[in-house]
């Protein structure tokens, strides 16, 4: 018969030996939740980078002349004013086929209204400027 260490609510003997009491590691504990805080901060920076407040900010203000071949769109892009800038405009027909792409350059205004008539290969119900960016020189 071995003997135990038990509580007063083991009986002693039956449960095998008890484990003794180890000390609590919270520099472990505290050490991973700082690796994980760092982590998230890094995490939120980079998305915030890659996601935050765009330097153009293209919106479709209406479009129009919707015929078999083409469509004409209004579009604002918001950016700095002493700059130029080139965004893609695309059509897509009911079915969400992309049926007319192009790139369509932007002058210079802080808010830039642009119209464009987009060619396209078969009827457009929409279209969308979904990027622009610096002006490409062609």
């Amino acid at each position: 018969m071995t003997e135990t260490h038990a509580t007063g609510k083991y009986p002693p003997g039956r449960y095998g030996r008890r484990r003794e009491h180890r000390p609590r590691r919270t520099w472990l504990v505290v050490l991973l939740a700082a690796v994980a805080g760092v982590a998230g901060v890094l995490i939120a920076v980079k998305l915030f980078q890659q996601y935050g407040p765009q330097e153009y900010e293209p919106q479709v203000q209406r479009f129009y002349a919707i015929s078999d071949d083409g469509i004409t769109v209004d579009f604002v892009v918001r950016k700095d004013a002493s700059k130029e800038a080139t965004c893609r405009v695309r059509a897509r027909s009911a079915s969400g086929e992309e049926v007319g792409l192009a790139e369509v350059d932007v002058p210079k205004g802080a808010e830039a209204p642009v119209t464009y008539r987009l060619a396209t290969s078969a009827r457009p119900v929409t279209v969308e400027v979904p990027a622009c960016g610096p002006r490409r020189i062609r």
